[in-house]
């Protein structure tokens, strides 16, 4: 059975590293914001890297996804409010280490956020925000954590980095995605592919963008992530691209991601 929400939950993932999940979410999540959608980030990496390019110091974060995880803590009490109007996150800290291991026997262990997503219901007055999207950053492997992250889901968005084997990691994403679709998501979709780390100058990144599209098709969004400087800089200071330089490439790419998902929304909901 699909996640019963009135959100649209999309989860970040790709098992390698340095492809571009946390920029992703970050960024997309500030642009979804900034055309009045309401977002929250769900920062399921042990490395809280989200959380800390969101400016939320590790002391400030009182109730972390791990305790969501738990059980010990709802969706409601982890929420954050960031530096951005309608934009918040569920902050992660190291504790999600270990907690594989804590509910590995617990005979629903794949489905905590799910139940956590499901189970936050915010009634008008309450003062707590009703989320149009809430996209969840995964670690940089295919562990419990993200089998959570994909069983919560209506659908994946896939970063995907223009390097020499990124349609081999894209194909045991696929494998996975399938294998989550047969025993805990039967609805998870594949939202769409985003290309990241694009360098205009490097003919490998031009063969990549060309494989990929043609292997996927209609799955890979049209705006492509330029490799950019103010991209990188901009989580040391505890900021979006977007706040910290709205002008860079990077920045305007994830404005028009943003405007391109929400029209893939409006199809998908028309269908």
């Amino acid at each position: 059975m699909g996640i019963r929400t009135a959100s649209r939950v999309l989860t970040i993932a790709n098992q390698k590293g340095g492809v571009g999940k946390t920029t992703t979410a970050i960024n997309l999540a500030t642009a979804l914001a900034a055309i009045e959608k309401t977002v929250l980030i769900i920062d399921l990496d042990p490395q809280g890297n989200a959380s800390t390019g969101l400016g939320i110091d590790r002391e400030s974060r009182e109730v972390s996804t791990a305790d969501l995880l738990r059980g010990d803590s709802s969706l409601g009490d982890a929420l954050v409010k960031t530096a951005v109007p309608r934009f918040y996150v569920a902050p992660s800290t190291l504790d999600l280490l270990g907690l594989e291991m804590e509910i590995a026997s617990a005979s629903d262990r794949a489905f905590r956020l799910k139940k956590a997503i499901e189970e936050y219901n915010p009634r008008p007055g309450e003062g707590k925000p009703a989320f149009d999207y809430i996209l969840i950053d995964c670690p940089p492997s295919l562990n419990l954590l993200t089998i959570n992250a994909m069983a919560a889901a209506h659908a994946l968005l896939v970063p995907l980095q223009c390097e020499f084997f990124a349609l081999e990691g894209l194909s045991q994403l696929l494998e996975t995605m399938k294998q989550v679709r047969e025993t805990v998501n039967p609805d998870l979709g594949l939202h769409g592919i985003i290309l990241t780390m694009f360098d205009s100058r490097n003919n490998l990144s031009e063969q990549v963008v060309s494989d990929v599209r043609e292997f996927m098709g209609s799955k890979v969004y049209e705006t492509v992530i330029p490799r950019n400087v103010r991209l990188s800089e901009a989580p040391s200071h505890g900021k979006p691209a977007i706040l910290y330089d709205l002008k860079c490439s990077g920045s305007q790419a994830y404005l028009r991601l943003a405007s391109e998902i929400i029209r893939k929304e409006k199809q998908l909901s028309a269908a």
